[in-house]
């Protein structure tokens, strides 16, 4: 019975100003020894969401990788869920306290969302209304979920698609990062096939692009995952680019046969969230 590949991620990322913003208060960030990626859409006013998104961004990844070298007490590793939770808690915990410490910044929060490999799956979480896509054999899902008034009201029933889609109140968020003590984060698990693709991007590119524009946009650009990047900016630029507008793709591929897999270990939980996207 032969074994199944170990799998990489391949990546690429580009941000834009959009065609209204004076600044962009998006930022990216990763670590790709480590496989954690993470795109934040600040907000707060002046430079305040800038600075959000960017300590959001410093804070996941470095905590992350803390989190990585450190050891459960038994001395098994901490489980991956339970080191993205940490992160995610410690990226609102930062940007909190910067806001309480300064009255310039006390308005300003980051939606999050960031994905991590973990053996033949991928962990995505989020807070707010950044998204995670899954292309996969030309078709594309949406994995999360949106932390918005309208999206939540359409999950309800209070709302049509269709009347949400036409509502004013598209930037209005009922989670986000830095805005209080405490944040709730959502977390997703995908089991993985060679060649899926995950879409990392800010509501600059959401409220544009529909899955099947995505699809069609990626399937489009040869295989260059910063092609689809810039293509993807460039169609919510000519739909108005009234937002920011941050894309990061990730594709599935096969490790090189010198990177070890990091085992799992006697009471890692990593069955703990089932598969979020079903094809």
């Amino acid at each position: 019975m032969a074994l199944a590949p170990a799998l990489s991620l391949n990546f690429a990322a580009a941000t834009d100003i959009g065609c209204k913003r004076g600044n962009n208060e998006d930022s990216f960030g990763y670590d790709a020894e480590l496989h954690i990626y993470v795109v934040c859409d600040g907000m707060g006013g002046g430079a305040a969401g800038e600075v959000a998104s960017g300590m959001a961004v410093r804070a996941l990844i470095e905590t992350f990788e803390a989190q990585t070298a450190a050891r459960a007490e038994d001395g098994s590793a901490i489980p991956v869920e339970e080191r993205l939770l940490i992160s995610v808690n410690e990226a609102n915990r930062t940007v909190r306290d910067a806001a309480d410490a300064d009255p310039k910044l006390q308005t300003m929060g980051t939606t999050l969302v960031c994905a991590c490999l973990h053996g033949s799956r991928i962990l995505v979480g989020n807070v707010g209304d950044s998204r995670a896509y899954l292309v996969r054999e030309g078709t594309c899902k949406q994995v999360t979920l949106d932390h918005s008034l309208l999206d939540e009201q359409v999950r309800s029933g209070l709302l049509t698609p269709e009347e949400a889609a036409a509502s004013d109140l598209q930037s209005v968020i009922t989670r986000a990062i830095g805005i209080s003590r405490t944040v709730e984060p959502d977390f997703f698990a995908v089991d993985l096939q060679l060649d899926d693709m995950f879409l990392l991007t800010t509501d600059g590119l959401t409220r544009y692009a529909q899955p099947e524009d995505i699809a069609r946009i990626t399937a489009a650009a040869g295989g260059e995952l910063a092609v689809m990047c810039h293509d993807l900016i460039d169609h919510a630029k000519a739909g108005g680019g009234v937002d920011n507008i941050t894309c990061m793709m990730l594709r599935v591929v096969e490790a090189a046969p010198a990177v070890a897999e990091e085992p799992a270990v006697a009471g890692e939980e990593v069955e703990l969230l089932p598969p979020a996207v079903e094809f």
